[in-house]
């Protein structure tokens, strides 16, 4: 410390004498040595470069130019969309204002790539298309409003679905009803772009339903307009088209070979699939998926989409009967238009877990798992408006609003079978661990998979694995830190067990606007010595003094939810978890995959604030008022 002080007591005189004078000789090397540590760095986050921030977004969002969401009324437009997301108030379509109670940081704004900007064209009095006479007529329908605007919303869908829409007044690529949405699209992403604030990504929605079983996938660009022009959306319409997703992937191969673009594609949650989600067999050829499936398939498709407002795509009751949180927003009627009907042989194929097995058993085959998939949510609304809060959810689309039917109100119906607006759930959103808010930094933290979905809550979470975790980890306040340096990232690979057990490092903080966490699990999937898959649930890290009972399953973390009130007290559960597990099972000659699920403690769903704040309002018996959200990480896989 004295040499120190001396040190720079001389720096000062020099300095101040501006000479160096005999009365204030400069100090030397050596004492300038002495006088500073001799490390590099003090600080422990300099030269970090791991990803430190969450980014939470929506990669699923229609506006008006999508060919449905125009016919249910949508009138907001990309740019409207892009505005609400960066956190600014507009009118929705039904004419209610609407703002989000925090910004998201991107988003991807995906209209159907069929038949996309049709409906703007239309009530814009195009005159190409008044000249048509069914056009003229589905026109003046639509300015009569009422009843008679519906009733024409419900011939133009129906047109569309049975072939016989006229293709004079049909937006197909190479017309410019159809180039111009593309250039709107465009234009909006990259007016919205705000590197480091807002990412906003240039998309679309390719929109296969062969069938009625819903294959949907949304493709999204790493690039800029100036290279997203350089081609058109992809449609399922023959002869430019198909509704076959290996298709789709050529197609992608052909635009990145021809314009340089970067692109992924992220399927949409299977559970209007109808069991061809994640086949084995291709229901297009007849044949067992190959190995060339299996690796185009994993090229371009790093994401599934396991949460949004048609239900939650993890698990099903069914295929996991020892899970008791298997079955939350479940949707398993049948398929899209609800024209066959689910059976119990479909579901394997068509959820996030058993999709995860499937890819087991793929690669024991194969060598390649065509389903090494990371996770994501996202809303998949049809109203521009990227709502998945419970408290300040505007649903599906521009008919299910909110407004005292809302809850009774069909979301849609075919034949006899309905959907009503009571069972949308109110989901989901796409965390993604990266170093920067921007478009290259997103997408690539996409491909590699460092990306979890939640339910709607911002919670934050960490999972990683590794072979040298210890309980050590747990006392940081960055595990970051630990799982980068001693390990993978959610999303990744672990290989070569190297006589050991993995163990893994998982953290989870609440949401500050949501409720305390419950607790904290790890789901294991693997292949038995038979290659058939399994499945087991591990309770890591919890909430309170509860000690699991003899069955291992741990106690209820209660209910604080006042229903009436749509209020609830985080008087129970912690706000953060953290914990550090090791397989008790663990197999080194057996494949598996390892990923974590996070429960808050239950809190109102979005019905209990719409009975509050519509006194008046409808509301079926049995309707559920109380749910838990929820954070699905992207699994971790172990290869032998």
């Amino acid at each position: 410390m004295k040499k120190l002080t001396a040190a720079l007591a001389a720096l000062s005189l020099t300095v101040l004498s501006g000479t160096g004078s005999a009365q204030a000789p400069a100090p030397d090397k050596d004492s300038l040595a002495a006088a500073w540590p001799s490390q590099t760095q003090f600080s422990p986050y300099a030269g970090r470069n791991f990803p430190g921030q969450v980014f939470w977004g929506d990669t699923h969002l229609h506006t008006a130019m999508s060919f449905d969401a125009g016919a249910f009324g949508a009138r907001l437009s990309p740019e409207d969309a892009y505005r609400f997301a960066r956190g600014e108030e507009v009118t929705s379509s039904g004419g209610l204002k609407v703002k989000l109670s925090r910004p998201l940081d991107f988003l991807v704004v995906a209209d159907h790539s069929d038949n996309m900007g049709f409906f703007p064209t239309l009530l814009g009095g195009e005159p190409s298309y008044l000249a048509n006479p069914t056009g003229k007529r589905w026109y003046q329908m639509i300015q009569t409003g009422g009843s008679t605007a519906v009733d024409a919303a419900l011939e133009i869908i129906g047109a569309f679905s049975d072939g016989s829409f006229p293709q004079e007044i049909a937006s197909v690529p190479g017309t410019p009803t159809y180039q111009s949405a593309w250039d709107i699209a465009i234009e909006a992403a990259d007016k919205a772009n705000t590197p480091g604030e807002f990412t906003a990504f240039i998309g679309y929605e390719w929109t296969s339903n062969e069938n009625g079983a819903n294959l949907h996938r949304v493709v999204m660009y790493r690039d800029g307009g100036d290279v997203a022009s350089r081609s058109l959306p992809y449609t399922t319409l023959a002869p430019a088209g198909s509704p076959n997703p290996v298709d789709l992937w050529r197609e992608l191969q052909r635009v990145h070979d021809n314009t340089g673009a970067n692109l992924l594609a992220i399927a949409h949650n299977g559970n209007l699939s109808n069991g061809i989600m994640f086949p084995l067999v291709d229901s297009f050829t007849g044949r067992k998926i190959d190995r060339d499936y299996a690796r185009t398939r994993m090229k371009w498709e790093p994401l599934y989409e396991i949460t949004q407002i048609k239900g939650d795509g993890e698990a099903h009751p069914f295929l996991s009967p020892n899970d008791e949180f298997a079955d939350y927003e479940t949707w398993d009627m049948g398929n899209l238009t609800l024209t066959e009907a689910k059976t119990d042989d479909m579901l394997q194929y068509e959820y996030g877990r058993s999709g995860l097995k499937l890819g087991l058993q793929a690669a024991d085959r194969l060598g390649v798992n065509p389903y090494q998939v990371g996770f994501i949510g996202s809303t998949d609304s049809h109203t521009a408006l990227a709502t998945a809060a419970e408290e300040n959810f505007f649903g599906k689309h521009a008919g299910t609003e909110p407004t005292v039917e809302r809850m009774t109100h069909p979301v849609g119906c075919f034949g006899e079978k309905c959907i009503f607006g009571w069972e949308q759930a109110a989901s989901g959103l796409a965390a993604v661990w990266s170093t920067e808010n921007t478009r290259g930094a997103i997408f690539d933290a996409m491909k590699r998979r460092e990306t979890y979905a939640t339910t709607g809550s911002r919670m934050l979470v960490r999972f990683f694995g590794g072979w040298e975790f210890d309980e050590g980890d747990t006392l940081s306040r960055t595990p970051g830190h630990a799982g980068y340096t001693k390990g993978v990232p959610m999303g990744s690979e672990l290989k070569g067990a190297k006589g050991n057990t993995p163990s893994f490092l998982v953290a989870a903080r609440k949401d500050p606007f949501s409720g305390n966490l419950d607790r904290i699990q790890i789901v294991k999937g693997w292949l038995d010595k038979k290659g058939k898959p399994q499945e087991k649930i591990y309770d890591v890290a919890w909430a309170g003094d509860r000690t699991p009972s003899a069955d291992g399953k741990l106690p209820p973390v209660g209910n604080t939810v006042d229903v009436a009130n749509a209020t609830w007290t985080n008087t129970i559960g912690d706000p953060e978890l953290i914990s550090v597990w090791r397989d008790p099972d663990f197999d080194p000659n057996q494949r598996a995959f390892y990923y974590a699920r996070v429960l808050e403690i239950p809190t109102p769903r979005w019905t209990a604030y719409e009975k509050l704040r519509f006194p008046g309002a409808e509301v079926p018996e049995g309707v559920p008022m109380v749910h838990q959200e929820r954070a699905y990480t992207s699994a971790i896989w172990y290869t032998p």
